[in-house]
């Protein structure tokens, strides 16, 4: 390392070449040493060596030196100083790209923690485009690419959940029908709704007519099925349980068409039985005991808090003045039984 004053003297030819070695080791070193050559001029770009490990690469204005650069010899690194150097995204304050950036398989980071890490598909066709937006517009984060459809995937990792906006989202799917619910504190899940579709929903009626003996009530089956959305009901008995899950208020509709071609009916009482121990009752009394009527309805509907595993079943009654029999009449919806979980 060396500097030279850059003058070469009208002299001897040994002393000449002393004189000429002297500049080219000044040259050669680039004017190294720990203070500015004596014979700097503006322009003079000289390397300071008083850090002997990590030397200052200045340029001399005529007046002062400029700082342009530090070298790292250990880590055989470059450090710009000048802002005005591009090179050191730090200090340029409006940076630009001229291509695509390639990372390399490198994230994007403080130097220390990963920010954000790249994957790099080779026949990629589709990529992600962040937008910002104007006063009162959402920023928007969309898939884009050749494809004309493209979905666009949230994936978190392993038991992760998805969260927006502080709710989080379930980590598998539910089962058919069932909706997104919230448990109040942020947590989403699939789940039925209360009353969900109304159902169970079921519907049966009495194919054939039936007959009842006098002043006996007589279980009605309900023989042919219209419609059992979760096969609840029994078409050999005539019964329909509460399926398991499925409790909470029922509305239920009930038609008896009773017959007594001989007239002597007085009373004809329809009978909704819960769990074989509650009654419920609907009564067609003649008042003139008997000889008057030969076809009477008894219709009626009701809402009921029912429990999973509950049942019920239908029964009719007619009571005649000579002990003799009546019937269920049966075929058209004359007689049928009905019934449907009402939303809450």
């Amino acid at each position: 390392m060396a500097q030279g004053d850059y003058l070469i003297q009208n002299q001897s030819f040994p002393s000449f070449r002393s004189d000429l070695n002297d500049t080219l080791e000044a040259i050669n070193t680039s004017n190294s040493g720990t203070s500015r050559p004596s014979s700097a001029v503006a322009g003079t770009v000289w390397l300071d060596t008083t850090n002997a490990t990590n030397p200052t690469l200045k340029l001399y204005d005529g007046s002062d030196d400029i700082s342009l650069a530090t070298f790292d010899y250990s880590a055989n690194t470059v450090n710009w100083l000048d802002s005005t150097v591009s090179a050191d995204l730090v200090n340029d304050l409006s940076p630009q790209l001229g291509g695509m950036l390639d990372v390399n398989g490198n994230a994007i980071g403080n130097g220390t923690e990963e920010l954000i890490k790249f994957s790099e598909t080779a026949s990629a066709v589709n990529e992600v485009t962040v937008t910002n937006s104007a006063t009162g517009n959402a920023p928007e984060i969309s898939a884009t690419g050749s494809d004309t459809n493209i979905d666009f995937k949230l994936t978190p990792k392993g038991t992760g959940k998805l969260i927006l906006d502080s709710l989080n989202f379930p980590t598998a799917d539910g089962t058919n029908g069932q909706a997104l619910i919230t448990d109040g504190s942020g947590n989403l899940s699939f789940g039925n709704v209360a009353g969900g579709d109304m159902t169970p929903a079921f519907s049966a009626e009495r194919s054939s007519t039936v007959t009842l003996n006098d002043n006996t009530f007589t279980d009605v089956i309900f023989d042919t099925e219209i419609l059992d959305t979760d096969s609840a009901f029994d078409t050999s008995t005539g019964v329909f349980t509460v399926p398991t899950g499925k409790g909470g208020k029922y509305f239920i509709g009930i038609n008896l068409m009773f017959g007594d071609n001989e007239g002597n009916a007085s009373d004809w009482i329809g009978n909704l039985i819960i769990n074989a121990s509650s009654n419920y009752l609907i009564r067609y009394e003649s008042t003139s005991d008997g000889n008057t009527f030969t076809q009477v309805t008894n219709s009626w509907s009701l809402i009921l808090n029912l429990s999973a595993g509950d049942t019920l079943k239908v029964q009719g009654l007619c009571d005649t003045n000579d002990s003799s029999s009546g019937t269920l009449v049966g075929g058209n919806f004359k007689t049928s039984f009905m019934g449907y979980k009402i939303i809450e």
